[in-house]
Formats: C-alpha cells, structure tokens, sequence
C-alpha cells in the first residue's frame, strides 16, 4: 500500500470512478471532487498529488493549481493536469502555475498510471521543501527559488533586500542592530556603511506595502520585524 494520498478533481463521473478504481489497485489512497469548490472543502494539505481537469467551472483548474501554489501548506503538493485542453498555450500555462505534468485526453490508463508513480517517487525528494518557504500572512518567501510573493504576486527582490526580509521573518520581533545586519547579509564586504543597511530597509518597506509598518525601527539601535 502506498503512503500517498491523490485526489482527482473532474466532472466527469464515469471517468473519476475509473481512475479511482484503478489508482486503488495501485495501492493510492484515493478521493473525489467533482468541481474546484468541492475541492477547497477538502483539507487540501492532507493530499500528496492532484489529478485535476482545467475546465471545471467557475474556479478553473489552473486557477486551482496558482491557489495552491501560494498557500504554504501546499506549496509542493504534486499537481498533474489530465485535460481535453491540448494547444501549446494550455500546456505552458499549466507548467507556469506549476503542474508537475500535463496529460491529454484521451490518455492510455497504462501510461497515467507510469506517470502518476513517476511523479510519486519524488515526493520525498521533495517534501523538505516545505522548510523552504516561510510567510507572514500574505507575504510569502520562496527560499528555494529566492521569491517574495504579496498576496500571490510577485515582487522583485534584489538579492540582499531579499537576505534582510529572510532574516526579519525568520526572528520576527527579534532587534537587530545596522552592525549585525552589515555582517550578516555583506560578510565578506569591509567597506559597507551603516547608512546601505538603512538605504535597503527603505526599499523593502516600499515593495511590501500593507506590511512596511511591520518593519520597525528602534532609533538608535537598529530593525526588527514586529508580528
């Protein structure tokens, strides 16, 4: 019996109760959804992989998959589209929103289920990474791929705003003094002045809108991030 858990998510009943059927025999633990918002009913993080169609209706399954890519708890759920939609732009926007795979329609259920373990196997490569995003509230950090998302856009970073906004969400409440900040995010750089610390504090505070009062300054000492 395998320790993961796939749920499909696809209007089509006949084939959901195939895929099922088959997936069970494979040894996956297997649930059902019919549509998107009977999906996000589901304790999605409990799901190790999503089988999912596009077309589902008022939330799409690409829609799905970008929800779900900016909620830290399932941030690394294994996706994998299986969709009549086949032009080249669905297949792009699907890998975009971050789908480990894309099968069309009509599909050999040899192949699915090729795929489907081809996909699993990785999933404890993979699962660390959830210690690689951190967030507060809807601000996100991808430490993997050095990101910073406020309420699910992007935001560019320069790499050393990045390394202080890492910092600050790691030790939130946490002071830390201009001299601290210089030695940790510019090592190995001896001319840095107090006044580049405060110069880049600037920029993140901008970049992060709602929360830029959460950054707070204690004059005369130095930054800290208050939660």
């Amino acid at each position: 019996m395998h320790p993961y858990h796939i749920l499909i998510v696809d209007n089509e009943e006949d084939l959901c109760e195939n895929l099922r059927f088959n997936l069970i025999n494979e040894g996956y633990h297997v649930d059902v959804a019919y549509s998107a918002e009977e999906a996000l009913l589901k304790n999605m993080e409990d799901y190790n992989l999503l089988l999912m169609e596009v077309t589902l209706g008022k939330i799409s399954g690409f829609k799905l998959a970008h929800m779900l890519r900016f909620d830290p708890k399932t941030a690394i759920t294994s996706i994998i589209f299986l969709t009549a939609r086949n032009s080249e732009n669905d297949r792009l926007t699907g890998f975009t929103v971050g789908a480990d795979d894309y099968i069309t329609k009509p599909f050999s259920m040899q192949e699915l289920l090729a795929r489907v373990n081809a996909v699993t196997r990785h999933i404890n490569k993979d699962k660390n990474q959830l210690n690689r995003m951190i967030s507060y509230e809807r601000l996100i950090m991808n430490l993997t791929n050095k990101q910073v998302f406020l309420s699910g856009d992007e935001i560019i970073f320069t790499k050393k705003e990045f390394e202080i906004l890492k910092l600050f969400i790691e030790n939130k409440n946490h002071l830390f003094k201009r001299e601290e900040l210089l030695s940790l995010v510019w090592p190995e750089e001896a001319f840095v002045l107090n006044r580049t610390v405060d110069v880049n504090i600037t920029r993140i505070r901008k970049k992060i809108g709602p929360y830029k009062k959460n950054i707070v300054t204690k004059l005369g000492s130095g930054y800290y991030f208050e939660a």
